[in-house]
């Protein structure tokens, strides 16, 4: 069986940065704590638990710490949580990603002179909680197309658009132009990474022309989630396993070309590991 493996598949800069790091301040024997899980890949946040980092799940949680360093992870925090890691004497190791970190300036910058800020991407998810906590006055956030036609924003107030960095590019620009329709006077950046644009076009031109279609990631990772939609609408069989314990395919009979990608968390040996399993197996 021959394989396609999409060239992009793995860790981001931002991603590859934030875990080297960690494992760096683990060298320098520090208590380490990391604001929510480095990333979202079970595997790798349980080795690094293994040699003692502890995740910190929340504010609360952050203000017991009297001492250790905080690595603020490649999905960025709100301008609160620097704040409280400063007040409690605590050493703020910054890896947020660099993409992550315009949007924060941006958001910032354009919220102090009077603009209402619209984010475009998953509520809830730490990324956008982050952006969120940036805005000098409150942000909404889009998802669906939906909520874009129906929220009720001041016609007479300035809108910045910004989106979350992994967000499906095509399905942004829908959403940004419902709100050019509706009258909005509007200044949209376009905040999409371009390893998240190159990632998902990638995987949709190998889903295109495959039998099956593999994609590797956590469960919890929105970037992940998101190549997988994208697949599914190329490639009927289209399968998302986080390693290779979850392979159990059924692949279609006359299968005989297979395409693999993974998301900006999933560590190259276990690609490796699924792309050799399915070339010898299948």
């Amino acid at each position: 069986m021959e394989v396609i493996r999409a060239e992009s598949a793995g860790f981001c800069f931002g991603v590859k940065k934030a875990v080297e790091k960690v494992y760096e301040q683990i060298d320098a024997h520090k208590k380490i704590y990391t604001y929510g899980p480095i990333i979202h890949n079970e595997e790798v946040v349980r080795d690094l638990e293994s040699r003692g980092v502890t995740v910190i799940k929340g504010e609360d949680e952050l203000a017991q710490l009297k001492e250790g360093a905080v690595v603020i992870r490649s999905h960025g925090v709100s301008k609160r949580i620097y704040e409280l890691i400063g007040q409690n004497g605590l050493e703020c190791i910054d890896a947020t990603c660099p993409f992550v970190k315009r949007i924060h300036n941006i958001v910032e910058k354009e919220s102090l002179d009077g603009r209402q800020i619209v984010i475009i991407g998953n509520a809830g998810h730490p990324e956008v909680e982050g952006i969120m906590g940036w805005s000098a006055s409150p942000a909404i956030v889009i998802e669906s197309v939906a909520e874009a036609e129906n929220c009720n924003l001041d016609k007479e107030k300035n809108i910045c658009i910004v989106s979350q960095t992994t967000f499906n590019y095509n399905k942004f620009q829908e959403l940004v132009e419902i709100f050019h329709k509706r009258g909005y006077n509007v200044n949209v950046v376009n905040t999409i990474c371009n390893a998240t644009e190159e990632r998902q076009t990638q995987a949709r031109e190998i889903a295109a022309k495959v039998d099956a279609m593999i994609v590797i990631g956590g469960r919890h990772s929105s970037n992940t989630q998101k190549l997988y939609e994208i697949c599914c609408e190329k490639c009927e069989a289209t399968y998302f396993i986080q390693t290779l314990e979850d392979l159990h395919l059924e692949l279609p009979k006359t299968a005989a070309l297979v395409g693999i990608t993974a998301g900006a968390s999933t560590p190259n040996n276990i690609i490796e590991e699924v792309q050799n399993y399915v070339r010898i197996n299948f």
